[in-house]
């Protein structure tokens, strides 16, 4: 892996706005809201936008890579330390200029030790002693994962609790249909460039040693396009609009997200597809609330059924059932139907359970009739209350 001089000028933490100490988990997280931020699609016509959006995938493409954060952490730390000065190809001067003492270079780059392991750690053995044009493991075109997408989708809530295979519709980076990726215009070829070779990288001697830096006449892609594909202008990819079917599990809750393996954003180079993350929106239901795997009802009941109990038959998301409502019931009670809830994914969880609540509804008006017995009523507690005084 080869040094970039942007790694002495970029804080590739600070764009992605991470801490150094940062997780991969962390890491991936503040790039995937960045790049849904400056997205070219969700900013049409927006340069700035476009020139932070390639910022950001510029430092999680250094970032996301442990074996790249390790090089570039290690390089940034030799530059503050002064280790890179006195020379050319690098910010500030190079390797030091005061040659050898006590095994280092001048008062500080580099202590003790043998000087290949500084440059083949740093610069992924892109540079060797002796002046020699040393072979880089990986050069700017070798092959890169394509970005990971994030996508909602929008779901009827029997559909969650069923399960559902649903399309989602979104524009993105893909293969160029016209070149197939190659970069050129159909029917001419890509040639190898012949000033590194096809690696991307060249080598620049530095007394004893040589480091590798990007090839000037290829820009680091190791080909020669003489004719760039109209379609792409040789980028390779295009933005275009798409279609996947996703396959949304039974009892998916709402904004639950779903792997999509390789139907992201389009490699480059020849490098595999990221993956694709979709967002699942449930809608509510018209009578059924959710509370994980659990549904929730409320049911209205009466004061005679309150009072005295009564059996009342209640929907589910299947048949209705018929549960019991005790005497004396208080309104915002609620009872528990097992099983009646919403499908596991897993065989061995099983299914969630219906909580039923019930809701005293009292009449606003009253016939002739129930309002003889409402008073009748009143009566008697009436008395009841003076007998249990001693009126």
């Amino acid at each position: 892996m080869a040094v970039q001089r942007e790694w002495f000028d970029k804080d590739y933490y600070a764009v992605l706005g991470v801490p150094k100490g940062s997780t991969e988990k962390e890491i991936t997280r503040a790039y995937r809201q960045l790049a849904k931020k400056f997205h070219p699609d969700a900013n049409p016509g927006d340069a700035p936008a476009e020139e932070r959006f390639k910022e950001i995938s510029a430092a999680y493409d250094v970032l996301g890579d442990s074996g790249k954060r390790v090089e570039y952490d290690e390089v940034r730390e030799q530059a503050a330390s002064g280790g890179f000065r006195g020379g050319q190809g690098f910010p500030g001067g190079g390797f030091g200029g005061q040659g050898f003492g006590n095994g280092g270079f001048g008062n500080g780059g580099f202590e003790g030790g043998d000087i290949s392991d500084l440059i083949g750690g740093l610069f992924g053995n892109g540079g060797a002693p002796g002046g020699g044009r040393g072979r880089t493991r990986r050069g700017r075109n070798a092959a890169v994962r394509g970005s990971d997408l994030e996508t909602t989708l929008h779901v009827d809530f029997l559909d969650a609790v069923n399960g559902v295979t649903a399309p989602v519709r979104f524009s993105s980076d893909a293969q160029c249909a016209s070149c197939k990726g190659s970069g050129a215009e159909p029917g001419t070829v890509v040639n190898v460039c012949s000033t590194c070779g096809g690696g991307g990288q060249v080598a620049v001697n530095q007394g004893p040693f040589s480091f590798s830096q990007v090839c000037p006449d290829c820009a680091g892609s190791g080909r020669r396009i003489a004719t760039p594909c109209s379609a792409c202008r040789g980028r390779g990819i295009e933005m275009r609009s798409r279609e996947v079917k996703v396959k949304i599990p039974a009892g998916v809750s709402d904004g639950q997200r779903i792997r999509v393996k390789s139907r992201g954003a389009a490699g480059a180079n020849g490098g595999e597809p990221g993956d694709l993350y979709v967002v699942v929106n449930v809608a509510a239901h018209e009578i059924f609330g959710r509370s994980g795997r659990n549904l929730t009802l409320r049911v209205p009941i009466t004061i005679t059924e309150a009072v005295l109990g009564a059996a009342v038959r209640v929907p589910t998301l299947g048949e209705p059932v018929t549960v019991k409502v005790k005497p004396g019931t208080t309104s915002g009670t609620t009872l528990k139907v097992s099983g009646r809830g919403i499908p596991s994914a897993t065989a061995k969880s099983g299914p969630g359970d219906l909580h039923v609540t019930f809701d005293i509804v009292v009449p606003k008006t009253l016939n002739k009739g129930q309002r003889a017995a409402f008073e009748a009523l009143a009566g008697l507690e009436d008395q009841d209350t003076r007998e249990r005084l001693g009126l």
